[in-house]
């Protein structure tokens, strides 16, 4: 049965958990990744479908695909 709550309506819009880019480092064999983020941490994450020095989006420590190689800007306000 459908929910005519607006609120949860617009929440099952929005994924759950953060998502974030980073880049693959390594491949351990053993279904996992070694993962860069931006600020230079190294974090291991599910899966090996990204290859090495690919960009991925890291979701729940999961690699859930490939993620463009786009120019990053940092602007402080």
């Amino acid at each position: 049965m459908a929910t005519t709550n607006i609120w949860q309506q617009f929440k099952a819009l929005i994924p759950e958990g953060v998502r974030f880019v980073a880049t693959i480092t390594a491949k351990n064999g053993n279904g996992t990744s070694q993962a860069e983020l931006r600020d230079g941490s190294v974090i291991t994450v599910k899966g090996e479908s990204v290859n090495v020095g690919e960009k991925a989006f890291i979701q729940a420590g999961e690699i859930k695909g490939t993620a463009p190689s786009l120019a990053q800007y940092e602007v402080e306000v």
